[in-house]
């Protein structure tokens, strides 16, 4: 279990370059701390939630057990985007002002190969986490896996609980996420799918009320902000009681594996 309060905070001093894969543009930007982050902007794509979902889930992926980068708030200040010669990099660093996600670089790190050899318990309890957050970013076209330092490390989680896309303008039903299915089909670690059923067993053990609080607690109050008329409070607590009701009925979306 997580024993943090909140995320480490970080001043972003420079942007490097921008990473131009997918619709979100994220860039790579130097922090106050000497450290080099990529950015996720909250002014970038779906904005807010697609950054409630990246700490949620880093950070229960790590509470799990699964490698995942530190994950950092990353304050961009208007100097640093006033000095960017890129009028499109420019505009986003204007739109996203403030309190943006910072996912720590891993110097030397390379993307998963599908043909590479991976621990079969892990992979498995990858898939598990995917299918338990809804996850369907994680395909052989986009890994969102990295080797570092012969270790495999999970990244990208924004694509993961989809149904709060639809709370923007007020809490509403989504309880269909409860019981809504997740095909492994073209998950790209699909061939450890017979591993699930075991997977399943020690993982949903360790997920309890408390520790969904503890990964929850870590999303700033300021990025639940995109649910209209709600209290961070009570948002959290629908979150909650989701995941909670999604973990009690696996046989709804646990892939069929070894059972």
């Amino acid at each position: 279990m997580t024993d943090r309060n909140s995320l480490r905070s970080v001043t972003g001093s420079r942007f490097v370059t921008p990473l131009r894969e997918g619709g979100s543009l994220p860039g790579i930007v130097e922090g106050d701390d000497l450290g080099t982050y990529v950015c996720k902007f909250r002014g970038a794509g779906q904005g807010l939630p697609v950054l409630v979902a990246e700490v949620f889930v880093g950070e229960l992926a790590r509470a799990l057990g699964l490698r995942t980068p530190e994950l950092v708030c990353l304050e961009i200040t208007e100097p640093m985007a006033r000095y960017e010669a890129d009028e499109e990099v420019q505009d986003l660093l204007n739109a996203s002002i403030g309190l943006n996600l910072g996912v720590d670089f891993l110097p030397g790190s390379f993307g998963f190969d599908p043909g590479q050899a991976v621990d079969p318990e892990y992979a498995a309890k990858v898939i598990w986490l995917d299918a338990y957050v809804a996850n369907v970013d994680r395909s052989w076209r986009n890994p969102n896996l990295l080797w570092w330092h012969q270790d495999l490390w999970l990244i990208d989680h924004g694509a993961s609980l989809y149904f709060h896309h639809g709370w923007i303008g007020g809490l509403t039903d989504a309880s269909r996420f409860v019981t809504q299915p997740w095909s492994a089909n073209d998950h790209v670690l699909s061939d450890h799918l017979t591993g699930v059923g075991k997977a399943h067993q020690e993982m949903a053990a360790q997920v309890d009320g408390d520790l969904l609080d503890s990964v929850l607690a870590l999303v700033p109050d300021e990025w639940l902000s995109f649910v209209q008329g709600e209290t961070p409070g009570r948002i959290r607590k629908a979150y909650r009681d989701l995941l909670l009701t999604r973990l009690a009925n696996p046989s709804a979306w646990l892939p069929r594996g070894d059972g």
